[in-house]
């Protein structure tokens, strides 16, 4: 009975095992179909059925086999993002296609310029969503667009979860209540940066106490940045706040997520890209960032200055494509500057993370980049100019074995023209013999076997001395030709 028991509960732990982890798995796409493709006879009614409609507008995929392919992917990731949000309670969540080339029209009714791009429509806005198109990446983001534009701290729990947030860029205001004017501007201008830039208020006294906020005091936190800026000039309205945060919304340090890689890539500055690859839960990657913080807390007030942190575990599909095309290892920490359009770069030595730079090393390396003394273009062009130094000499081996070619040709010739005299010797006096051996007939029949006889050893005589003539010549040509070619061997040396 008691083997009994043990067999129950050990058939129990296993269907516990396979349920947790049935909870744990993606969801699977169950082949419904969910997103609509919009034209201009549905869209309003699509659109009127949900409370935040998700848009994708795209390029036509035209005839192309892989723009049909690419697009089936991409229909396949909205497909599980429109299962997974159709079970979200609180909104109804409904995801729609725009065809860049068919439906214009609806296009330009809803205000959409830029095709290959995501709008998030709800009821006062709409948010463009600029990341990768993988369907946990868009529900994420979708979530967050949900959430309320400012968040209410109250208590020293919720301080200590501000506290951790580093990454993003993050606004704090103390205002008296929800009713003030000061926090309804406040509010308003959340709003338009709602959700890429994180705003915190606090009611209460002790939590601005412990972040040293004034009433209707606003600071403003830079990412990865400790300390906060004071906004001047409180209190403020929306249109003052909005002025500040479009002034200081390129942090000297910023991380690129798979939610705004498009949004980020496209605000370079002149051009360029200061890029850091360093994996966080690495040993290395961790004091290189680290080194990082530090070199952007020295460098805060300096606006040309941005430097574009990548953790290469965020990308894993990206890792190939990004070593061969900057020529990089990934395995250790690399920063490096890169010509945003044509991905030109040029890369600080770092010895396989065995030595790492110091903070001083990164900033004296920065300020070169900075004042164009290290500069992708004229790396680009110092490689063009070893190109064409390289065909130049590639010209000349061609022409020396053109050379090489025309003299061994002319040597043959000059051989094939005395085999030729040669030949014509011997035959001049084989025919002298012959003469010689009729004239001997004629004057004496008696004596024709003799006379054969001694003409035959005659005739092997004077062969046998022209074979050795023409082998003395043969010999004498090779040499000529052998020291030709020594000469020749000689020029080319």
């Amino acid at each position: 009975m008691k083997w009994t028991w043990v067999l129950v509960a050990v058939l129990l732990s296993f269907g516990g095992q396979s349920l947790a982890k049935e909870s744990l798995d993606y969801p699977e796409y169950d082949g419904k179909d969910r997103v609509h493709n919009l034209n201009a006879k549905n869209y309003k009614s699509v659109m009127r059925k949900y409370d935040v409609m998700v848009v994708y507008y795209h390029d036509h995929p035209g005839s192309s086999r892989v723009a049909q392919k690419q697009f089936e992917a991409e229909e396949l990731a909205l497909e599980r993002a429109a299962q997974v949000l159709d079970e979200f309670e609180d909104e109804d969540i409904g995801v729609g296609l725009i065809d860049a080339k068919l439906d214009k029209v609806v296009a330009k009714k809803l205000g959409l310029e830029e095709s290959d791009s995501i709008f998030i429509f709800t009821d006062d806005e709409v948010v463009e969503y600029d990341g990768e198109l993988e369907a946990h990446t868009l529900v994420e983001f979708i979530y967050d667009v949900l959430e309320d534009p400012v968040e209410i701290i109250d208590n020293s729990r919720e301080l200590k979860g501000f506290e951790s947030i580093e990454e993003d860029i993050k606004l704090v205001g103390y205002f008296k209540s929800h009713k003030s004017e000061h926090f309804e501007a406040f509010a308003d201008a959340a709003e338009e940066f709602h959700p890429h830039i994180k705003f915190f208020a606090t009611f209460n006294p002790k939590v601005a106490k412990a972040l040293e906020l004034k009433l209707n005091e606003v600071d403003f936190y830079e990412s990865f940045i400790e300390n906060p800026v004071v906004i001047p000039g409180k209190p403020y309205s929306e249109k003052e706040l909005v002025k500040f945060i479009e002034n200081n919304d390129r942090p000297t340090l910023r991380k690129l997520k798979p939610s705004n890689v498009y949004e980020i890539w496209d605000d370079d500055v002149g051009g360029e890209h200061i890029v850091a690859f360093a994996e966080e839960a690495d040993i290395d990657g961790f004091e290189f960032l680290h080194k990082l913080k530090q070199v952007a807390e020295d460098n805060t007030d300096n606006p040309n200055l941005s430097i574009l942190w990548i953790d290469p575990d965020d990308f894993p599909l990206l890792l190939p494509h990004w070593e061969k095309t900057f020529g990089i290892d990934l395995s250790h920490p690399q920063i490096g500057v890169i010509e945003a359009d044509d991905a030109d770069s040029v890369w600080m030595d770092i010895d396989n993370g065995e030595d790492l730079p110091s903070v001083d090393e990164l900033e004296d390396w920065l300020e070169d980049v900075l004042s164009g003394d290290i500069d992708p273009e004229e790396d680009d062009d110092d490689d063009d100019d070893d190109d064409d130094d390289d065909d130049d000499d590639d010209d000349d081996d061609d022409d020396d074995d053109d050379d090489d070619d025309d003299d061994d040709d002319d040597d043959d010739d000059d051989d094939d023209d005395d085999d030729d005299d040669d030949d014509d010797d011997d035959d001049d006096d084989d025919d002298d013999d012959d003469d010689d051996d009729d004239d001997d007939d004629d004057d004496d029949d008696d004596d024709d076997d003799d006379n054969d006889d001694d003409d035959d050893d005659d005739d092997d005589d004077d062969d046998d001395d022209d074979d050795d003539d023409d082998d003395d010549d043969d010999d004498d040509d090779d040499d000529d030709d052998d020291d030709d070619d020594d000469d020749d061997d000689d020029d080319d040396d």
